[in-house]
């Protein structure tokens, strides 16, 4: 439990910071990514449900603390899509840490764009999706190269798992 407490807190906290981190790529909605390290090193130690549960609680913590309830529900819906789409790659054993952070990167920027669509009821919005998915695929390879050390050295660890 207190593991999960942490991670949850580490995921809150990488929120924070990259709130604070301007990035202008001339596609809004670009970002680090940086609280999704919490999400893979949770799924590759606690597993789905263990990362699905972090996810949706600091979601809902980051929405509250700096966002709005928009905010919130885009990230609901990337954390989602990316964690299902991780969980299924990592089951399969065919991707490693940065493969299965690649897709999940990809699959939350497509999650958001589908309720931004929805929600705005215009598909103009798609134009967005090549920028999204190139810097979620660089985001996801930095991410999972990072999450796959974390994973390797708390390994080492078992005991505390």
């Amino acid at each position: 439990m207190a593991l999960y407490g942490m991670m949850t807190a580490l995921a809150f906290l990488f929120g924070y910071v990259e709130s604070l981190i301007p990035i202008h790529f001339g596609a809004p909605g670009v970002k680090l990514g940086l609280a999704n390290l919490a999400a893979i090193v949770s799924l590759y130690l606690l597993g789905g449900a263990a990362a699905a549960g972090i996810s949706l609680v600091r979601v809902i913590l980051t929405g509250f603390t700096f966002g709005n309830l928009s905010m919130m529900l885009y990230g609901l819906a990337g954390a989602a899509l990316s964690l299902l789409v991780m969980s299924i790659l990592k089951k399969t054993d065919r991707f490693g840490c940065v493969g299965v952070s690649v897709a999940g990167g990809a699959a939350h920027n497509i999650g958001q764009i589908a309720v931004a669509c929805l929600v705005l009821e215009s598909a103009s919005l798609l134009y967005y999706l090549p920028a999204l998915l190139a810097a979620g695929t660089a985001a996801g390879c930095v991410i999972g190269c990072l999450g796959g050390i974390v994973v390797e050295r708390l390994s080492r660890y078992s005991s505390f798992l």
